[in-house]
């Protein structure tokens, strides 16, 4: 079996479980937050630096590396993680929330979906089969079914519809997919409806993945939204398979999503954010543009070990912001990632301690954020 979830330990107050994920390229401790490197490369990092940092697996994204270098020149150079020199665990995701927001510049039929090129305009067309296609040519640990990510808002007949060509879609993936060395993660859709969802989880747990994944969220509706998706479908999964939410990485959304049993999640939030100089720290976010920080010779957060914290002021960085040194977007990222990925471990040996709430309680109040449960 390429990938085999390991149960840990389960929290006594909430959802949230401690668990092990083991794959090809190693295994991952979980809950995990993992870094996104959409074209092969978590921008401005290099693998050794992510390494040092903590980062167990990171997610490239097909739909790009299909449009360029493409699938096909990754396999023959070896796969992909011989290609960008990562010898650790990688999941790709099978291309359908980017080709979904093309919007105007694609049509969705049973058979797959058409699209233009957000490069040059050129026509392409992307089948169940093809997305696994592309994802085992790319050679990664995990793969992701073919889906359709549903927009929010959106009627209930639409999320119906899409919910059920994600079901047919799912079928085909299985049937294409020949790889023993990787794991096919099913996704649930359904939109914001207790009724879709629960028919969603059935029709794609039914299908025997080795994980499974809750799509469609993250995608504009509020939070509140978001929370209450998850209290009522998390249940509906396996509890003996990997549990991923994906796109989502900011604190809170971290946190509430361990509290509701999630496993694995990914976000492009912390590199984003870090090349407009925005820094999530123990205190709340940070924004060094801000005259505030001109003389300002503190680290950028007193309670972070990670090199930019380490080495430099938040006078510094913002010089280097200003002088739009790129210097500073390296040292931004490298502090964001780190953050989250203490975050992370902190979570986890909170689980282990059966004192999540009280930890997930104190770092809302530390970061200024408030509890939308309370």
């Amino acid at each position: 079996m390429a990938v085999k979830y390991e149960l840990v330990k389960k929290c006594k107050h909430t959802k949230a479980r401690v668990g092990r994920l083991h794959t090809p390229h190693g295994v991952i401790d979980t809950p995990v937050f993992m870094p996104v490197g959409t074209q092969a490369t978590v921008k401005t990092m290099t693998p050794e630096e992510l390494k040092e940092i903590g980062a167990q697996i990171i997610l490239s994204n097909t739909y790009h590396l299909y449009l360029r270098p493409g699938h096909e020149l990754v396999r023959d150079a070896g796969g992909l993680h011989k290609f960008m020199n990562w010898d650790r665990p990688i999941l790709t995701d099978s291309g359908g929330f980017q080709v979904f927001s093309l919007g105007p510049l694609r049509k969705i039929t049973e058979e797959g979906v058409t699209f233009k090129s957000h490069i040059d305009g050129s026509q392409h067309f992307i089948s169940p089969e093809k997305a696994v296609e592309i994802q085992m040519n790319l050679g990664s640990d995990i793969i992701m079914a073919f889906d359709e990510c549903t927009p929010y808002p959106c009627t209930h007949e639409y999320a119906r519809n899409s919910l059920e060509r994600t079901t047919r879609w799912a079928q085909r993936c299985k049937r294409a997919h020949t790889r023993e060395d990787q794991a096919l993660f099913g996704i649930v859709q359904g939109g914001g409806f207790r009724d879709l969802r629960e028919q969603s989880a059935k029709e794609i747990v039914d299908l025997d993945f080795l994980g499974y994944a809750i799509g469609g969220l993250s995608v504009g509706e509020p939070k509140a939204v978001m929370y209450e998706v998850l209290d009522y479908t998390v249940p509906l999964l396996p509890e003996d398979k990997a549990r991923y939410l994906m796109g989502v990485g900011s604190p809170d959304c971290l946190l509430e999503g361990v509290s509701r049993g999630i496993d694995m999640f990914d976000c492009v939030l912390p590199t984003r954010i870090a090349r407009n100089g925005t820094a999530m720290t123990s205190q709340g976010k940070v924004v060094i543009k801000n005259a505030a920080y001109t003389r300002d010779y503190s680290p950028l957060d007193p309670e972070c070990g990670c090199y930019t914290c380490r080495t430099y002021t938040r006078a510094y960085l913002r010089h280097l912001f200003k002088a739009e040194e790129i210097l500073a977007l390296r040292l931004f990222t490298i502090h964001n990632l780190y953050f989250l990925l203490r975050l992370m471990e902190n979570i986890r040996a909170a689980i282990m301690e059966d004192r999540l709430p009280t930890y997930k309680e104190e770092f809302f109040r530390k970061y200024g954020l408030i509890n939308e449960e309370n």
